[in-house]
């Protein structure tokens, strides 16, 4: 449901807050982060520049396999492979990283236009009870010990407990919290682009001594295609010309095939930067406001999507009184290392793909090694996040890593385990049986769902292989395990307490 400012607050609340928490940017990330917070709880308030959801053009061009499961455990996944076309994905220019044999119940990527993603994201929210002003764009944050207050362009003040920066590579509000944006100057940079060609253009993968071009087709066909050209060195601006896309396409294919109508020109770089952190007070970032990169390997959406996933929850934990404000720290702890290893990847696929004795050098020295199944494996769980394993101490190799999708034998009959998520709440599961009596009820927050269920001896994960199913263990709203082992040993009520409060009722 969309609706202007109300200037809503929780029952009992003291300030006058305009909402709980404010979002900044209303693209992917700041969607889902949105969406998160609603389910959540929390009164949210989604601040976005743009008059409605439509887009020009598509930086993005689909999803890899770990986001496609997290809109899987919110139940939305459906509509988005309605939409798109399943496929395998290209890293290190012909290293195909298929994942058909990999245990997800997605073992591919999604071929699916960002435009097309943010529709469908944009429904999704406006069947939660989030909040949106539209046509709004943000010059300043200011925050005190108690308060941020979000400043519009129109002289508009909005005050929040919390709030939190999706609004891009440069954003406003790291820019206002004075959060560091470290790394590497560009290098190299590329022309995206949709347009009509009458032609007979080749489709498909051109390298030159300027590096890698393609034309792909878009689904709406009459002869409109994808261009993405290479350019070396990098060309200043973001905002190129339509003479200047004709330009690259003749340098590079000899004819321009009929190019003409370009809907959305664009330009992006290998420039790698990333915030120094992802919190500053009660100020957030998420997506590329925390992170830019290379669009080798297309990973930027998904990574920013699951930084929303990460923090939605937390950050309503602590809104609503439930847990204590150190577990906002975790997300910075948790996420900014991810979005290292994303910048570190895209740096090495730029450096691999370089036409000059240096790249031509690594490719010859690694095409072999990077096609052998092992080592491809490691790619294909890294680059798709699905091998992904956060920090949350020594135990069960399940513990901080992703639920696997296993078949649960229930009370209610056989449920997916991803099923269990779809209302966003942490989850124990007791495998002991369905007869097993909880152990302890007293010890679980009012806002943990217990379900007794059976499952197989043994569940598979990416890259690990087969590991013993625990007695139980408690899975967090972002779908990630983050305690696995025997209920009985006492081990179980502080971990409870640290993620998820103490075992009372929250004040509302």
């Amino acid at each position: 449901m969309d609706a202007d400012v109300q200037g809503k607050q929780r029952e009992g609340s003291t300030e006058d807050l305009d909402a709980e928490v404010i979002v900044v940017g209303g693209g992917p990330t700041g969607m889902v982060l949105a969406a998160e917070l609603a389910l959540g709880g929390v009164d949210v308030l989604l601040v976005e520049r743009r008059a409605d959801q439509s887009m020009p053009g598509s930086r993005a061009g689909g999803m890899h396999a770990r986001t496609l499961e997290m809109f899987d455990q919110r139940g939305i996944v459906e509509r988005f492979l309605a939409a798109g076309e399943p496929t395998q994905t290209h890293m290190f220019g012909p290293i195909l990283l298929d994942l058909a044999g990999v245990p997800t119940p997605h073992p591919y990527g999604l071929a699916l236009p960002q435009a097309r993603i943010e529709a469908l994201l944009a429904e999704w929210v406006a069947e939660l009870p989030v909040r949106r002003r539209r046509e709004a764009s943000v010059e300043g944050v200011e925050q005190d010990a108690a308060t941020v207050t979000v400043q519009l362009a129109d002289g508009t003040a909005l005050r929040a407990a919390y709030a939190v920066g999706c609004d891009g590579g440069r954003s406003t509000v790291r820019r206002a919290a004075d959060i560091g944006f470290e790394g590497t100057d560009a290098t190299t940079s590329y022309l995206l682009a949709e347009a009509t060609m009458t032609g007979d253009p080749p489709l498909g993968f051109t390298f030159d001594d300027q590096g890698r071009h393609a034309i792909g087709p878009l689904a709406d066909g009459a002869g409109r295609v994808r261009l993405v050209v290479q350019e070396r060195p990098p060309r200043p601006g973001d905002r190129p010309t339509a003479q200047e896309l004709a330009d690259a396409v003749l340098r590079v294919w000899a004819e321009d095939f009929g190019l003409h109508s370009p809907t959305w020109i664009s330009r992006f770089s290998d420039a790698a930067r990333q915030a120094t952190a992802y919190r500053a007070g009660r100020v957030f970032l998420a997506g590329d406001a925390a992170h830019v990169h290379s669009p080798l390997g297309g990973q930027g959406l998904g990574t920013g999507v699951q930084d929303a996933f990460n923090l939605g929850w937390k950050l309503a934990e602590v809104v609503r009184g439930i847990a204590p404000e150190a577990l906002l720290d975790t997300y910075h702890r948790e996420r900014h290392p991810v979005g290292e290893q994303v910048l570190e990847g895209t740096l090495a696929q730029t450096a691999f793909l370089a036409t000059d004795p240096h790249g031509t050098a690594l490719r010859n020295t690694l095409v072999g090694a990077l096609e052998l199944p092992a080592q491809r494996d490691q790619l294909a769980g890294r680059f798709s996040a699905l091998a992904l394993r956060y920090d949350l101490g020594e135990g069960h190799p399940l513990v901080g890593r992703r639920v696997p999708d296993v078949a649960l034998d229930t009370a209610r009959g056989r449920v997916r385990m991803f099923a269990l998520l779809h209302a966003a709440r942490p989850v124990l599961v007791d495998l002991r049986g369905t007869d097993a009596a909880p152990s302890p009820p007293e010890a679980l927050p009012v806002h943990v769902d217990l379900v007794p269920a059976r499952a197989d001896a043994a569940w598979e994960l990416p890259i690990v292989g087969a590991v013993p199913a625990p007695a139980a263990l408690l899975v967090r709203p972002d779908g990630y395990v983050a305690w696995a082992g025997d209920p009985t040993d006492g081990s179980l009520r502080a971990v409870l307490g640290d993620w998820f409060g103490p075992p009372k009722a929250p004040p509302r």
